[in-house]
């Protein structure tokens, strides 16, 4: 699948031996220029019964299809969708790197397992989501205009009454380690979790009604609650280091409600540190990746740099809400994937 105005793909492409298994398809220009709105355009042209995403820069485990395929035929139909696990090939080439890793590794090796083994809504990852085609196309598909529309797709499919659960798998990425690069990333990410967040709330009735109460917090606590606390985060070190220049930062409030609120913010600080880094530890030694521990200490620093991702979303939310930042793929110097992918 490759965009009308990317002449330097096509030309590549073309020059390259495909299988006959293989078709190129070359998606028309037009707004938005999105992700989505080329899935939308290249799923017309799908047969069989499923349908997977990857990126062009994707290695997946050669038995990932295999898998999906016995899986799927081993579960009821309302499952309808397995995400990968989604795994950095150039986790080590430096301290970025390291950061996404612990992040990703906490993600798709913890809080996405938790949510499929409790049943509640996952946001889906951008690439390796194996889908039943039929049931993709009764939800309507990508939302062209959601620049993370893999969020977004996986509440539809849950308020849908459709399940998608995780599968054993890995797809090897590259990990946006230039400092832009990654910013843009990340801002494209928030900037489309805000999408999302506004989308499923314009009707929070029928939103609780469709998610069901777990399924209405669990999407509060994954989307809410990271779009908060990335634009709160830096300001709480704001007010830390404002109560410090005026003496007051180790002085107990004046008022009963000013401590309990200043003991809720202390606990609520330490306890989002401490959570964040029990399940690095955790999931880093599951994924045989402990070699990246001792970079846990540096989670607040890459949690502020997130905190300049978000104020850029938001930024760009009001004012290129459909723009798509790409992502630079083949810059890295590094790559770890195991021979057996």
């Amino acid at each position: 699948m490759l965009e009308s105005d990317d002449r330097e793909m096509i030309a590549a492409v073309a020059r390259t031996p495909l299988q006959g298994n293989v078709d190129v398809i070359v998606v028309p220009s037009s707004h938005p220029q999105t992700k989505p709105k080329a899935l939308n355009y290249a799923l017309q042209f799908a047969t069989g019964d499923y349908v997977v995403v990857f990126d062009a820069e994707d290695q997946p485990d050669r038995d990932q299809l295999r898998k999906a395929a016995t899986m799927f035929a081993s579960l009821p139909p309302q499952v309808v969708c397995l995400q990968a696990r989604l795994v950095y090939h150039n986790h080590s080439e430096n301290w970025l790197s390291k950061q996404f890793a612990i992040e990703y590794a906490s993600l798709f090796g913890g809080v996405l397992p938790m949510l499929d083994a409790m049943a509640l809504p996952l946001p889906l990852g951008g690439t390796s989501n194996h889908f039943r085609i039929e049931a993709l196309r009764g939800v309507g598909a990508w939302d062209a205009f959601n620049v993370t529309e893999d969020a977004d797709l996986g509440m539809r499919l849950y308020r849908a009454g459709l399940r998608c659960k995780t599968l054993d798998s890995n797809t090897w990425e590259e990990a946006a380690c230039q400092p832009m690069n990654w910013l843009k990333q990340r801002s494209r990410w928030l900037k489309g979790w805000m999408q999302t967040y506004g989308v499923h709330m314009r009707r929070p009735v029928r939103a609780w009604r469709e998610l069901g109460w777990r399924g209405f917090i669990a999407f509060q606590g994954h989307f809410a609650s990271v779009i908060l606390s990335a634009l709160a985060h830096p300001l709480v070190y704001v007010l830390l280091i404002a109560d410090g220049v005026n003496g007051h930062v180790l002085r107990a409030p004046e008022s009963f409600l000013g401590e309990q609120f200043m003991l809720l913010a202390a606990f609520n600080f330490a306890a989002g540190y401490f959570c964040t880094l029990g399940l690095g530890l955790a999931t880093l030694k599951a994924r045989g990746l402990s070699k990246l521990i001792p970079h846990l200490v540096f989670v607040p620093l890459y949690w502020m740099l997130i905190s300049v991702a978000a104020y850029r979303a938001l930024y760009q939310l009001i004012t290129a809400p459909f723009h798509w930042d790409k992502t630079d793929h083949g810059v890295s110097g590094l790559n770890t994937t195991p021979a057996t992918k």
